[in-house]
């Protein structure tokens, strides 16, 4: 039995109604996710995000199943051609996102992993909110020193990692 997996194009922010469409009408489908932070009326939440925005990956399994269904689903816009053709993508690519993605790897969870001493963070919240400083130091317990410009003065500020982001 030969799969064939297709680029599926959603409508916009229907990639999980597209998703359970596709599983109710018997396609196997894959939307690779991501967690990320996302603030909120000043909060700060883990979400699970598309790793690819208005995509997912679904496949044809059987010969006798066919691909011009998936373009009336519910959610779906229409399907990434090559011409008047949908262009298959490997079996191999959709494998090594969802490794990938079970890994973590896609995970943009701990903005400091991508922080380096000396470029300027932007605190996400608390009492220095919005305040743009340069990052001093990262700590091993998820602490950080961030210099900030207070009242004409350097100040140095132990904060929480996870408030920080690229300024």
């Amino acid at each position: 039995m030969t799969t064939s997996w297709y680029a599926v194009h959603t409508q916009t922010h229907a990639e999980a109604k597209a998703l359970e469409n596709l599983l109710r009408q018997g396609y196997r489908a894959y939307l690779p996710r991501c967690r990320t932070w996302v603030s909120h009326a000043r909060r700060r939440q883990i979400a699970l995000r598309p790793l690819f925005p208005r995509y997912l990956f679904a496949a044809v399994d059987e010969p006798g199943m066919r691909w011009r269904p998936i373009l009336s689903t519910f959610g779906v816009s229409d399907l990434v051609r090559a011409g008047d053709r949908p262009a298959a993508v490997p079996a191999e690519v959709v494998e090594a996102i969802r490794g990938r993605e079970e890994e973590g790897a896609f995970n943009g969870l701990d903005p400091r992993r991508t922080l380096q001493p000396g470029e300027l963070v932007r605190i996400t919240t608390g009492a220095f909110g919005d305040m743009v400083g340069r990052l001093v130091e990262l700590n091993d317990n998820d602490r950080v020193i961030v210099l900030l410009d207070l009242l004409g003065r350097s100040v140095r500020a132990q904060l929480a990692g996870n408030i920080i982001e690229a300024a």
